[in-house]
């Protein structure tokens, strides 16, 4: 007797069936907690509050449509797809929408706080991303880093690829944008290089050594409101602080175990009043100086709990002074927000 077949289509109507029998809806977010999380502690006045964390479009508020849970049933994907494996870069927009890259997943994704929606690419053509690890956006493009590639990727947030930029460079690992400018962090190439936002090359400083304005594995940048630009000098384990022509400025950090100090920096970032953020993966915290040096703040330890980080990655700043962490091995985006005094 012939077996009966069953059509996709009716496959599908069946999972629907299922998903609505089988899957539970998602239990209610706990309550807030009754005291504010700070930094520093009380009684000493507080300058940075926990916000919240995300791991994924569902935590952001950004309905997943049905169709979409069919398919994740169906393909056996639990609805878990789009959550964030590695969170790395992060970049936010003039409108403060934020960017990240996940290298983990290898993904992109796109988050519009004003529209609720929430876009992630995996690949743009027939490229697949290997490993994006930075990302700026400016004018409705979005730039990606991707060091597996060897290039930048830029398209806009229909997911149409632009153009590429991959002349001269041996590995980008950092991105920024201010202005008309584009600056790359080269970190195989010990250098930072310049283009416009249409990807022209127009010049590059650097080169390998630890005087000041050289570079020892160069990763993320940052700049501010005034055209400085901030590069973690992985390896020489500082900050350097250049003008907008690429004149060096002042170094901030060192290697070390101490307060001021870095074992690994990573991401760095700048708020409106000028307080320098960077993460340290190897002792997972943040620090917080002025634009001088001076310590100012630390916060965070290794563990899993609000203001707890397990290899912090990126970082990013909005107008508003909010905070946004990329917590890689935790999985997750963590957001706080400075509230101190000017």
């Amino acid at each position: 007797m012939q077996r009966p077949t069953i059509a996709c289509g009716g496959l599908l109507m069946l999972a629907a069936v299922c998903l609505q029998a089988c899957v539970q809806p998602r239990p209610a977010a706990p309550a807030a907690a009754a005291v504010q999380r700070v930094w520093p502690s009380p009684p000493a006045e507080p300058r940075i509050a926990y916000v919240r964390s995300f791991t994924g479009p569902v935590d952001l508020g950004v309905a997943v449509s049905r169709w979409r849970r069919v398919l994740n049933f169906v393909t056996g994907l639990g609805g878990k797809s789009e959550n964030l494996v590695k969170p790395f870069g992060l970049a936010l927009d003039e409108a403060d929408n934020l960017c990240l890259t996940d290298t983990g997943a290898g993904v992109v994704a796109f988050f519009d706080r004003t529209e609720k929606s929430y876009q992630r690419w995996e690949q743009l053509k027939q490229q697949r991303f290997i490993l994006p690890v930075a990302a700026a956006v400016a004018q409705g493009r979005i730039y990606v880093a991707d060091s597996g590639l060897k290039e930048i990727l830029v398209f806009n947030r229909r997911g149409q690829q632009l153009f590429t930029i991959k002349a001269g460079l041996a590995r980008p690992s950092g991105l920024a944008i201010h202005g008309a400018k584009l600056y790359v962090a080269d970190a195989v190439g010990h250098c930072v290089q310049v283009f416009d936002l249409d990807g022209n090359f127009r010049t590059r400083f650097g080169q390998r050594g630890t005087a000041a304005g050289e570079f020892n594995y160069p990763t993320h940048l940052a700049t501010d409101d005034q055209g400085r630009l901030f590069v973690t000098d992985s390896m020489n384990g500082r900050i350097q602080v250049f003008d907008a022509d690429g004149h060096f400025q002042v170094a901030l950090g060192c290697f070390g175990d101490r307060p001021g100090q870095f074992g690994t920096p990573k991401g760095v970032a700048v708020d409106r009043l000028g307080h320098v953020y960077v993460a340290d993966a190897r002792f997972d915290h943040i620090q917080v100086f002025d634009l001088s040096g001076r310590l100012l703040l630390t916060w965070g330890a290794t563990g899993g709990e609000p203001g707890e980080f397990w290899l912090p990655e990126g970082l990013a700043i909005s107008r508003a002074n909010e905070i946004y962490v990329a917590d890689s091995y935790n999985q997750r985006v963590q957001v706080f927000k400075y509230i101190g005094a000017p």
